[in-house]
């Protein structure tokens, strides 16, 4: 073979690869998208707060990462809890609750790349949020009589431990048991009654009392 067919059969093995590289850059697609971070908690009802979410996307052909916080499209499913100001910049809004915030990019009509995160804006009872996770005392005094009170969920054993800390919102169940079988329990400051049980709704610190006789 000639010195000429030589070189153009280089030209066109030259120009194959340039074109190949051209044509990865050019097909670039994004694969998947991770938000950080992951979760986020606001104390209070106030747009006046903020956090930053940052998107950084996976690429493939060839693989890369990028940060494509300006790029996706961010939502929120329950907006009057959270929404965004801008491009990775989230507020409380009016209300409490949990929401789940989207980043998106959608690379053709059918192809969508997404990821979400779990957003959760809690606050005192003024503003109409249940406080969740928030501790309040309740305590049982035994006015008269011998006999027992325990407590489900467990905490309270009175006469030995007659005070507790329970999850606002728990419904605890006071169980009374009288020394003598023949001795009756007389119960104060219940949300409701059923013989020897007290049910006590935790809204906030509470004082029961039990009376023996």
């Amino acid at each position: 073979m000639s010195r000429k067919w030589f070189s153009i059969l280089a030209l066109i093995a030259a120009a194959t690869f340039l074109f190949s590289l051209s044509n990865c850059g050019f097909n670039q697609h994004l694969v998947s998208i991770s938000i950080a971070p992951s979760s986020a908690t606001f104390g209070a009802v106030d747009p006046t707060l903020s956090v930053d979410f940052t998107a950084l996307g996976t690429y493939d052909h060839p693989p890369e990462t990028k940060n494509v916080t300006s790029l996706v499209t961010w939502q929120s499913d329950t907006p009057q809890v959270a929404q965004f100001g801008s491009a990775g910049v989230l507020n409380p809004n009016t209300t409490c609750g949990t929401a789940n915030v989207f980043a998106s990019f959608y690379d053709s009509p059918n192809d969508v790349v997404s990821n979400s995160a779990l957003i959760t804006v809690d606050g005192p009872a003024s503003q109409g949020c249940p406080q969740s996770g928030a501790l309040v005392n309740l305590a049982v005094t035994i006015t008269a009589g011998t006999g027992t009170v325990t407590s489900s969920p467990t905490g309270i054993n009175c006469g030995t431990v007659c005070a507790a800390q329970f999850t606002i919102d728990t419904n605890v169940d006071l169980i009374a048991a009288p020394t003598s079988p023949s001795t009756a329990v007389t119960w104060g400051n219940c949300t409701s009654i059923s013989g020897n049980v007290c049910t006590v709704t935790m809204a906030t610190s509470t004082v029961v009392t039990a009376t023996f006789n």
